[in-house]
């Protein structure tokens, strides 16, 4: 066969590939590297930043604060993945069968809330869930018959619920878009032999569909986490602020609150290698626990 060009020299890869490691340098490891030096320190903006060496990591271990946020955004975790998962299977089974009519007006649908951004949402919701005009109240009182005034913004009980709900709406269409487009790559022969030897639709479900689609779950749960992590925008909207009894103060609000508002960049450094590390653990975790599912 004609060789149809000669392969790029050294130099000439090295110039491509030149524009992503410098933009991977200055917006990565740049800032990487100076927040792990800050962290060493202590002083704001306004004053000389003072080495204290490990003084920061040490009062982090014993902060009471950061531990309860980092206990309130695991509680959100596992809670959003627990109801997004069997969420994203059930509507990415239904948009999949023949049962489904309008099904390219169904996906646009379920894609829209994930452009509305969380800020926007957050607005909308607090607006919905107000206790004495929200429409999710007044909805409750005109099935009961008598008025309903739930505490959805200001009841550290139901803060999780609220800020459950938001995060479903905006997510829960995107995670069932990629496992439809996973179910779609299933050959329909394995269905048709399976219909022959009486599976049913929950034996094609459980014997064929969720195995083919562990991979997806397995990437939907690792991105679930990490976005549930970075969650700041949705309660800090939702609530005005950490929520009743700090119930939606999440580890990113917290960081927020000790370095721009009480002014300790170091110490914000600090914490913010101290959601590194949390995690980076949770996330290790759940890649053993689905080690088996992305095989």
């Amino acid at each position: 066969m004609k060789q149809t060009g000669a392969a790029p020299s050294a130099a000439t890869t090295w110039a491509m590939l030149l524009p992503l490691v410098v933009a991977f340098a200055v917006f990565t490891i740049v800032p990487l590297s100076s927040s792990l030096v800050m962290s060493l320190h202590r002083g704001s903006g306004t004053t000389p930043l003072h080495f204290v060496g490990l003084a920061n990591y040490r009062f982090l271990i014993a902060d009471r604060g950061f531990w309860l946020a980092a206990l309130n955004t695991t509680a959100f975790t596992l809670a959003f993945l627990l109801l997004e998962v069997p969420l994203c299977l059930a509507l990415a089974s239904g948009l999949r069968s023949g049962y489904a009519h309008g099904r390219s007006l169904v996906r646009f649908a379920l894609l829209c809330p994930y452009f509305i951004g969380p800020v926007y949402a957050s607005i909308l919701f607090a607006a919905m869930l107000d206790a004495r005009h929200g429409l999710v109240n007044r909805f409750l009182s005109f099935l009961s018959q008598r008025p309903v005034e739930l505490p959805f913004l200001t009841d550290p009980r139901l803060s999780l619920v609220s800020m459950l709900v938001v995060s479903l709406w905006l997510g829960v269409g995107f995670g069932s878009l990629y496992l439809a487009a996973a179910m779609q790559a299933i050959r329909r022969e394995l269905y048709d032999s399976a219909n022959v030897d009486g599976a049913g639709m929950w034996g094609c479900f459980w014997h064929i569909t969720l195995p083919s689609v562990r991979p997806m779950l397995a990437f939907l749960t690792l991105v679930g986490t990490i976005q549930a992590f970075q969650l700041f925008e949705l309660p800090y909207v939702l609530f005005g602020g950490p929520g009743p009894s700090g119930a939606g103060m999440t580890v990113v609000m917290y960081l927020y609150g000790v370095g721009f508002e009480a002014g300790d960049f170091g110490y914000a450094s600090a914490v913010g290698w101290g959601i590194v590390a949390v995690l980076s653990i949770l996330l290790l975790l759940q890649y053993r626990l689905l080690r088996g599912l992305i095989k």
